[in-house]
């Protein structure tokens, strides 16, 4: 029999549904009741079948309270699930490569002539538009590149050994197709190291799959790249997310641009929200040769990795890369957005005025959230689909007053968005980021939702399972899982000189990895890569906070972005707490 949850979560999700009072939240009460996992993982909301916003924010939050939760006890192969996705994607990938192949042979089309009536001859027109939008965006392709490390694993770093010095320790790893960075490789500080120890450089097919969790009936595939790929994929990511920011999308900041468009499109219905099914991984590998000028493409195609180590073997790929490679995103995002450019071009060459439609104004893309203008949607998911892209239906939103982009869900402008738990409660910050998750949805964009007090129930059975002393610990949302959320009147403040100084809930100890650890050599190759990112203690690796302690942070300024203290500026600050505070 499936496992029951914690007795504490237990008896505040029943409490979070008994508020909700819907239908819906009754049905998930029974599941709970008798552990039905699998019923309760799978069940699923349509907005488009809602006239209210209230009525519907009640049943979906009841359904995704633990739907992303991966502790929750589902007899569902996770696992499987995402190496279905690899083979489903793959074959995607291989009919849309097929398709285009034909493409290659007919750059002689005239795009004036009547060929763009015909249905081959408009989409090669649209291919064409495309490439010449991206060739206006990228602009020269980089002459030289500086190399810079990921914080996550590469093909031979893994588990715990992932810091900077460690990659620098590790036997470099690259594809074939990459040995052309060697020259520039090997005047970085990494291969001096390298060479001072005597590692030589192993020659990889490509990638390694592997999944990581993404909800409590799947899990999501990515795949793991080598050393040196990687170290060059990064920054050619960033020149194309810079290239993307002069044309007026901002990746930057696009989460919250994309929520603010989508709460507005939720009230006039101008503009479409659309969200393709594993994006990443259907960027065929002819679609990316088609589009970008051959320089660029040159460049990318020596990066990336053209095999995936998969179920034991190598596998050619027809995808062009995947979610683990350091350019995707920002490749994709040019994709999209060179398509929509395209469609926007066929449109103007018969209604002029669509001409002055610019992205960041009218057009927002960022990864495979899609904002565009209502009308354009028939044109736009016939472009995508051609291209090889699947539409997700279930996230993608046209008519109706719902709207959903970058994490931002909005009902005739009401924020909707649920809560989702990601794991299991167990100490004291756990049931912090549960408490704010929960108040988040009484209270939206500063505004009380009088429709959801009810779920201030809820909000209470989280800060009866804090100690006393941290349960006083209130503060804004800028803060993060720091504080309490809360109205100001009951912060806990204090003023030292021109700061004011809030009391929080702070990570204190961390898992520290000291220099001595590693040889001289990696140790200030290591220092100059990382600048001020590092401590004067050692390394700090992911994952690595070990305690949590009660403290005081200053109060950061209602227009300015908070970051959280390093780890000298923690210790700096503790020490002037004893004799100051």
């Amino acid at each position: 029999m499936p496992k029951s949850l914690p007795s504490d979560l237990e008896r505040l999700y029943v409490k979070f549904l008994d508020a909700l009072a819907s239908p819906v939240a009754v049905i998930c009460k029974d599941h709970v009741k008798n552990n039905r996992w699998d019923d309760l993982a799978s069940m699923r909301v349509d907005p488009l079948a809602y006239d209210n916003a209230e009525i519907y924010f009640s049943d979906v939050a009841a359904v995704s309270f633990l739907r992303k939760c991966s502790d929750l006890d589902t007899s569902f192969d996770r696992a499987g699930v995402a190496k279905e996705n690899f083979v489903k994607a793959e074959r995607l990938c291989k009919r849309a490569n097929d398709r285009l192949d034909s493409h290659f042979w007919d750059s002689h089309l005239d795009r004036e002539g009547d060929q763009r009536d015909t249905p081959y001859g408009a989409c090669s027109w649209l291919i064409a538009e495309a490439r010449k939008e991206m060739a206006n965006l990228l602009g020269p392709v980089p002459k030289d590149l500086r190399g810079q490390f990921g914080p996550g694993a590469t093909f031979g770093d893994r588990g715990l050994y992932t810091t900077v010095p460690d990659k620098m320790t590790s036997r470099p790893t690259l594809t074939p197709s990459a040995m052309c960075m060697i020259p520039m490789w090997g005047q970085t500080l990494w291969a001096k190291a390298c060479s001072a120890e005597g590692r030589e450089i192993e020659v990889v097919h490509g990638n390694r799959f592997t999944t990581v969790p993404k909800d409590c009936t799947k899990d999501r595939g990515i795949a793991v790249e080598p050393s040196i790929n990687l170290f060059y994929q990064l920054p050619i990511g960033k020149r194309i997310r810079a290239a993307l920011r002069r044309k007026g999308i901002d990746l930057s900041d696009g989460q919250s641009t994309h929520r603010r468009v989508a709460c507005e499109a939720s009230t006039h219905g101008c503009y479409a929200t659309l969200d393709l099914s594993n994006a990443s991984d259907t960027v065929c590998y002819n679609l990316v040769k088609l589009l970008l000028p051959t320089q660029w493409f040159n460049i990318l195609d020596s990066l990336r990795s053209p095999k995936t180590f998969f179920e034991g073997k190598w596998v050619w790929l027809e995808k062009f890369s995947s979610m683990g490679n350091g350019f995707t995103f920002e490749l994709e995002s040019a994709i999209f957005l060179s398509i929509i450019l395209a469609v926007r071009n066929l449109r103007a060459s018969r209604e002029p005025l669509e001409a002055l439609v610019q992205p960041g104004e009218d057009v927002w893309v960022y990864g495979d959230d899609i904002i565009i203008p209502t009308d354009w949607t028939t044109d736009v998911v016939a472009a995508l689909s051609y291209c090889g892209f699947e539409i997700n239906g279930s996230k993608s939103f046209v008519t109706g007053s719902f709207r959903e982009s970058c994490g931002g869900d909005y009902f005739g402008g009401v924020d909707v968005r649920p809560f989702f738990l990601k794991e299991f409660p167990y100490e004291p910050q756990h049931w912090i980021t549960i408490a704010n998750g929960i108040r988040k949805m009484v209270v939206s964009d500063n505004h009380h939702n009088p429709c959801r007090s009810s779920l201030l129930r809820a909000w209470f059975v989280a800060l009866d399972s804090l100690p006393t002393s941290i349960r006083r610990l209130r503060g804004p949302d800028k803060l993060g899982d720091l504080v309490i959320y809360d109205d100001e009147e009951r912060w806990q403040t204090r003023r030292r000189g021109s700061l004011t100084y809030i009391r929080v809930y702070r990570p204190s100890k961390y898992r520290v990895i000291g220099w001595g650890h590693w040889k001289t050599d990696v140790v200030l190759a290591s220092i100059l890569y990382l600048h001020d990112k590092h401590s004067s203690k050692g390394v700090t690796p992911r994952d690595a906070v070990l305690g949590y302690r009660e403290g005081w942070v200053p109060l950061p300024p209602s227009t300015s972005k908070w970051l959280p203290p390093t780890l000298d500026e923690l210790d700096a600050s503790r020490e002037r707490s004893k004799v100051n505070i």
